[in-house]
């Protein structure tokens, strides 16, 4: 099975014939791919990636593609998962960071100046990662700006959420910190054990679903210009319960995705400068998967007081 990943796709293309490597048999077509996924043969090397007596990724005898400058010997090595935890550490701590500089400077009573960082997260985290992910870029400053940016955007939306439902500082953004390490360490654990395994079915089902996810969030938003609570699936109430339930399982089904992706791109050898990508993938799935626990628990929270 091929990656999901994006980039990783690109990165397998690149060490096709036409870029200085001997032909190989097309996938599918003989050699190491002949077998399905799941058997004997599927854990043998990627085509143009460093295999025995092949000099590596980037090395002499590798031509760049599209006349990009020869990678340093670091960003060229083989991807290790270390490089994928140390970097998704980083991002990680930088979404913490922020988060807590807006969270703190977030006052009730003149929320201002921390409103204006939680919109700018948000508007300039959804630009910067929308180039980051169609250019498929690995430089780490702007992965590290694009999480900062999410980091406002979720420090800020925490503390409107906690005023909103009127908990204690601190008790929904634990509540939902709490259920996100638990759904992250399940979906972790499942894939770890084969529980779920991430086919070309699963991927092509998860996407609908995210693109039909979005949709209906786009068309709640516009008819809520309208319509108080537009079709009040965002509300507190039994629906906005069943469609956060929902939202927690897409984006859990995300990161068996990027687990996936980490894999596959472990096992061809790709090269190390692209574990920033698969940090930042990790990070946009974990976000995502925090706010809809956040808004699940104030929904529970503002139920319960009533």
């Amino acid at each position: 099975m091929r990656s999901s990943n994006p980039v990783l796709k690109r990165a397998m293309r690149s060490a096709q014939p036409g870029y200085g490597q001997p032909h190989q048999a097309p996938y599918g077509q003989g050699g190491p791919y002949q077998q399905p996924y799941g058997q004997p043969g599927y854990q043998q090397g990627y085509a143009g990636y460093p295999q025995p007596g092949q000099p590596p990724y980037g090395q002499p005898g590798y031509a760049e593609p599209h006349g990009q400058p020869p990678m340093s010997a670091e960003d060229a090595r083989p991807m290790s998962i270390d490089d994928v935890v140390i970097r998704s550490a980083m991002t990680i701590g930088m979404v913490i960071l922020t988060a807590a500089i807006n969270y703190f400077l977030f006052d009730p009573a003149n929320p201002g100046l921390s409103m204006m960082l939680t919109f700018g997260g948000m508007l300039g985290g959804l630009v910067l990662g929308l180039i980051i992910g169609f250019k498929g870029s690995t430089n780490p400053a702007l992965i590290l700006i694009y999480a900062a940016l999410e980091g406002l955007f979720v420090g800020g939306i925490s503390r409107v959420f906690e005023v909103s439902a009127g908990t204690a500082p601190g008790q929904l953004v634990t509540s939902a910190v709490v259920g996100t390490i638990v759904a992250f360490a399940t979906m972790l654990t499942m894939y770890r054990m084969r529980i779920i395994r991430v086919t070309n079915t699963f991927v092509k089902v998860v996407s609908v679903a995210l693109v039909a996810a979005l949709v209906l969030i786009l068309l709640n938003l516009v008819l809520s210009f309208f319509i108080p609570g537009g079709l009040g699936i965002r509300e507190a109430g039994p629906l906005g319960i069943i469609v956060s339930l929902v939202m927690i399982v897409i984006a859990c089904a995300t990161l068996a995705i990027e687990f996936k992706g980490i894999e596959d791109g472990i096992e061809a050898g790709v090269p190390n400068k692209l574990a920033w990508q698969c940090a930042f993938g990790l990070t946009i799935s974990l976000v995502w998967l925090y706010i809809e626990m956040l808004r699940l628990f104030w929904m529970l929270y503002a139920i319960f007081q009533d």
